[in-house]
């Protein structure tokens, strides 16, 4: 007999809608996280692929990952696969990664190609996303021209590739304006690719947006990888309606403060600067190290994450960025077990609403709590 009773708030959305509301406005010197159904709900997980998440932009990856024409990638976002190409302009397109005859995968992985061939049925796409061959179709209604692959939103920002699902997305940039002061300054559209890596995760999305920005547990799970960021001297960054960041110190002395950017200050160059780019991309700034993170939310308890690693110019060597690869390696096991424990606690009946740390230290949560209700209120007519 399956012991398991599901928690029945969970079914219940709109109770939960207004509990996001009420959160959202307590006092800022009282703020609350959210309670563990938020995080384990499949009927809120469907909602909120359905506007949140769906209406939102997402980072895919780095500019310079496709540098030459032909070059590509594929990504999963939702139940959207997505081929992002470089064409032969030098520009770069998203496209949807099925064949418009019966829906087969065009490509896998990342590469180079001239064209896309469906391996089902032999029908080929250029670069331009235009269908070009198609064997042996000789039905009447069929129009080579009308064929041509769907093709999604992008924007480039600072290096970053994002894309939008929908044809009508939001205005890119709203409510990040301030974040430009946050990235500018490292100049961190010049930065060089030389890592990638994907992992799953057995944790809610938005537990690893919150942990990714919460500076309250450097200290504890990361006390030696992570020495060089201790949570006493973490403060808040800037913030807006899209975005929020806050700043890991270094100790003095404990880091080099050269290299980077040539107008960096030594206050910029002695930490690590973390933000949210809302809902689903996060990135952690030092002087000659960027690394980001790409959300993938797969299920209420399962995320996929692609993480990459960029280097400004020739600062880091060889042997330096295999250790910084390791390094991040081991950041992330530590993080990925921690979380995934979570994820099973956060299913009890007593996982309610706890407060938040100053703000320093878990400002940024209040900053993502405060935004995910904001955009549930604006989605009211799902």
């Amino acid at each position: 007999m399956n012991s398991h009773v599901a928690n029945p708030r969970a079914n219940n959305i709109p109770e939960m809608r207004e509990e996001l509301k009420t959160l959202a406005a307590l006092p800022s010197d009282r703020p609350m996280g959210l309670p563990g159904i938020f995080y384990t709900s499949h009927e809120y997980f469907k909602r909120e692929c359905a506007t949140i998440l769906r209406n939102g932009w997402h980072c895919v990856g780095r500019i310079d990952e496709i540098p030459n024409p032909g070059d590509y990638l594929t990504i999963q976002i939702l139940n959207e696969p997505l081929l992002v190409v470089r064409v032969e302009t030098g520009d770069i397109c998203a496209y949807s990664n099925i064949c418009r005859h019966r829906g087969m995968p065009l490509a896998e992985g990342d590469g180079n190609a001239n064209r896309f061939a469906c391996s089902y049925h032999g029908w080929v796409y250029g670069l331009n996303g235009s269908l070009f061959r198609a064997p042996r179709m000789d039905n009447a209604g069929f129009d080579l021209e009308k064929c041509r692959l769907h093709t999604f939103p992008l924007q480039t920002w600072q290096g970053f590739i994002y894309i939008s699902l929908v044809a009508n997305p939001p205005e890119f940039g709203k409510g990040c304006e301030n974040l430009e002061k946050v990235a500018a300054p490292f100049e961190s559209d010049t930065f060089r690719f030389v890592h990638k890596a994907r992992e799953i995760w057995k944790t809610n999305w938005k537990c690893l947006v919150e942990n990714f920005m919460d500076s309250y547990h450097l200290s504890v799970v990361h006390p030696q990888t992570l020495s060089y960021t201790p949570t006493r001297l973490s403060n808040k960054y800037l913030s807006g309606y899209g975005f929020t960041s806050y700043c890991a110190n270094y100790p003095e002395g404990k880091e080099s403060r050269s290299g980077g950017a040539r107008g960096l200050s030594d206050e910029e160059r002695g930490r690590s600067t973390l933000f949210a780019r809302f809902p689903t991309h996060l990135a952690s700034q030092a002087a000659s190290l960027l690394i980001s993170f790409s959300v993938l939310p797969v299920s209420p308890c399962e995320t996929e994450v692609k993480w990459t690693m960029s280097t400004y110019g020739d600062d880091v060597d060889d042997d330096a960025i295999a250790q910084r690869i390791s390094l991040w390696e081991e950041v992330n096991r530590e993080d990925r077990e921690k979380l995934e424990l979570l994820q099973v606690s956060l299913n009890s009946f007593h996982a309610e609403s706890g407060p938040l740390a100053a703000d320093d230290y878990e400002g940024t949560i209040r900053d993502f709590v405060n935004w995910l209700a904001a955009e549930d209120a604006a989605c009211s007519d799902y």
